[in-house]
């Protein structure tokens, strides 16, 4: 039987999510025997400033489809707008450090969600160099020890992030959606810090649509699963950790049966980096992925 490798990507985006998501998923992933990677978001919850996205297209037709109040509550809609926004790492200490205690991989995802995937395009480089610093900072406030990985805020990278990737020492990040890992290049830079990209489409991006009737999410993801490479999925703590608990369970628990092997994505990458000159450079450009707004960092291999 060919092996079939899946890696779970947890990128978390708010402090409700950190609070209440993270410890759903531990249960969970510790009742099933599966380790995966969680992304923290480490800085102030400011969600509600992401009301501009409503100028993007595709915009509303995810809101309706996804319930976002659902998701995210009431509560955390406002972080930044009409509340002031937690400072997730200082209020979550506790819950990030026991994703690592239980053998989970831990990483950044950013400091301040909203202002690196709204804002990262019109940063300077010296901007983007201070915002993930601050994350670095406040990730080994947390856990007394450097990141050795990170993966963007909405899938937003550009050279000056993959610069501070290079500058910060990672082993690997990853900020995009493609196909296997990669070096990444813009223009004529190649970067040093390996790319091992999400491979398949987030829960969100088919909720809601008719060609993907929710009981049949889980037979089609199975069908997406890959032989013989990296199936990197990401997952949300707001949506797979909460209000979609009982889906991911399901999924987890049918793709255990395949049989699929749950892999921590560091083990991966680390294992890729071992024969390092086998691995390809390809394009980091911007694109679109179908059922998500906006534009994304995407693999673009010749």
């Amino acid at each position: 039987m060919r092996d079939i490798v899946v890696a779970i990507k947890v990128d978390i985006d708010t402090e409700r999510g950190t609070r209440i998501g993270v410890p759903n998923l531990l249960g969970l992933l510790g009742e099933l025997g599966i380790k995966a990677t969680f992304l923290f978001s480490l800085g102030p919850d400011n969600t509600g400033r992401a009301i501009r996205r409503i100028f993007r297209p595709g915009f509303f037709r995810k809101v309706r489809r996804t319930s976002v109040v659902q998701v995210y509550g009431l509560r955390t809609l406002m972080n930044g707008v009409l509340l002031p926004g937690p400072h997730i790492a200082r209020s979550n200490a506790g819950v990030m450090r026991s994703a690592r205690d239980h053998g989970h991989e831990v990483g950044i995802h950013c400091y301040d969600h909203v202002r690196w995937q709204d804002g990262l395009a019109r940063m300077t480089c010296t901007q983007v160099f201070a915002e993930f610093g601050k994350a670095r900072r406040e990730f080994e406030h947390v856990f007394q020890e450097p990141a050795t990985t990170a993966g963007a805020a909405g899938w937003q990278a550009n050279s000056y992030s993959l610069a501070a990737y290079d500058d910060a020492g990672l082993t690997y990040a990853s900020d995009a959606r493609g196909t296997h890992a990669f070096y990444p290049r813009v223009g004529d830079t190649v970067y040093k810090t390996l790319q091992v990209p999400t491979t398949l489409p987030t829960l969100d991006e088919l909720l809601g649509r008719p060609e993907y009737p929710e009981t049949k999410l889980v037979d089609h993801y199975l069908s997406l699963f890959v032989p013989d490479r990296i199936n990197v999925l990401t997952i949300h703590a707001e949506i797979e950790g909460m209000a979609q608990l009982t889906l991911f369970r399901e999924l987890l628990v049918r793709a255990k049966e395949v049989p699929v092997r749950f892999v921590r994505l560091g083990d991966q990458a680390r294992e890729l980096l071992r024969a390092s000159a086998a691995i390809p450079v390809c394009d980091l450009v911007e694109g679109e992925v179908d059922g998500r707004s906006g534009t994304l960092a995407v693999q673009q291999c010749a």
